[in-house]
């Protein structure tokens, strides 16, 4: 449950990386690189796409490619490029970024207004709006899709380019039940995941204007993203596109039934999932995140920590089955001071029944039990 980039490629994904004709990316001539590319753009609506190894490559590119020394991008506080990238913006682009707040990683179109800056030579030049879809420190909340389209006027009406970093778009787009092209549409460059709940074992794609992937390509060179017979896993990325894009309902659902569970925990606040990402707060049950990470690696089980709160990432490698281990372990490890008991049921999870019995996870003195009830 630590995250959705812990997925493994499926059998059926690793045959048809065993069956791909593959060539010289870096030259141009890997015909399974060229079918995910053309496909990408024609996804998101947009003129020409590039395949990278890794998202954070995508961010980096673009905001090299969109802006020069010296300037601005205005981004949520909570933002990747701002939290996750190890400093590349100050290392790397050169760029500062004016962080806007805004509840659950959104930000709206006046706050984008408030953020405008006179142009004068004391100020930088504001060249860049960038938005995260799917929200992921904000909660895996989806953003509003007038609202993308209201925050992106405002940049074009500045002049600014806008940029979505999309690690979770077909997240968003399944949830909402809109289509990437309509959900990108206000945006001049946005890339895709393939590494996350899509489950393929590396690369993203970054979309855009013709003239903007010809420069990505230039510093695709410089930064030394290019491949050789890339092919192979861009072969990985197709079959995600075909066979696990629907499924991620699943694994919104999971996230729905895990929220239940976890809201029957005494002191634990959970904030309901949008998408595949269960944010809880665990301050008011007298136990720290440490010491949950700690308890539950002990059973196989990984979250990750946000100050006090706890992610944990549903995909295609957790079943039903294992969200009720979970549940239960964490009854039992934040339990375990509190000396309580509780028992959570697959009734209260909304999961499927084994014939002929219901079974149960009770905790008695800090201890997680299987009762039949």
């Amino acid at each position: 449950l630590y995250s959705d980039t812990q997925t493994r490629p499926s059998p059926a994904m690793k045959e048809a990386m065993m069956r791909a004709e593959v060539g010289d990316e870096q030259h141009g001539d890997d015909p399974t690189v060229h079918a995910l590319v053309d496909r990408m753009a024609a996804l998101m609506g947009k003129e020409a796409a590039i395949y990278l190894p890794s998202g954070t490559m995508c961010n980096v590119i673009a905001i090299l490619t969109h802006c020069g020394k010296g300037d601005e991008v205005v981004a949520h506080e909570t933002s990747h490029i701002l939290h996750s990238e190890g400093g590349t913006h100050a290392a790397l682009t050169g760029v500062q970024i004016m962080p806007l707040r805004g509840a659950k990683g959104l930000f709206s179109a006046d706050d984008v207004r408030a953020a405008i800056r006179p142009k004068t030579r004391y100020s930088p030049p504001q060249r860049l709006l960038e938005v995260e879809q799917t929200a992921n420190i904000g909660g895996g909340v989806v953003w509003p899709l007038a609202q993308l389209n209201a925050v992106a006027d405002v940049a074009h009406e500045q002049g600014w380019s806008t940029h979505m970093d999309g690690a979770r778009l077909m997240n968003a787009c399944v949830a909402a039940g809109i289509a990437p092209k309509e959900m990108v549409a206000g945006y001049d460059s946005v890339w895709l995941d393939f590494t996350k709940g899509l489950g393929a074992p590396l690369g993203a794609v970054l979309c855009g204007s013709e003239e903007f992937i010809g420069q990505a390509w230039r510093w695709k060179q410089r930064l030394g993203g290019s491949m050789r017979q890339a092919g192979i896993c861009a072969a990985a990325c197709l079959y995600a596109l075909d066979h696990n894009v629907d499924r991620l309902a699943e694994d919104h659902a999971n996230a729905k039934a895990l929220a239940r569970g976890l809201r029957q925990i005494q002191g634990v606040t959970v904030e309901e999932p949008d998408t595949n990402l269960v944010f809880f707060d665990i301050r008011d049950t007298g136990v720290d995140v440490a010491t949950l990470q700690a308890k539950l690696a002990m059973q196989g089980i990984s979250v990750s920590g946000l100050g006090g709160r706890v992610r944990a990432c549903t995909h295609l490698d957790v079943t039903a089955p294992m969200i009720e281990e979970a549940v239960g372990a964490g009854v039992a490890d934040i339990e375990e001071d509190q000396v309580g008991v509780r028992l959570l049921d697959r009734h209260a999870l909304d999961l499927p029944q084994p014939a002929g019995q219901r079974l149960g996870i009770g905790v008695v003195l800090g201890q997680p039990v299987h009762v039949v009830v």
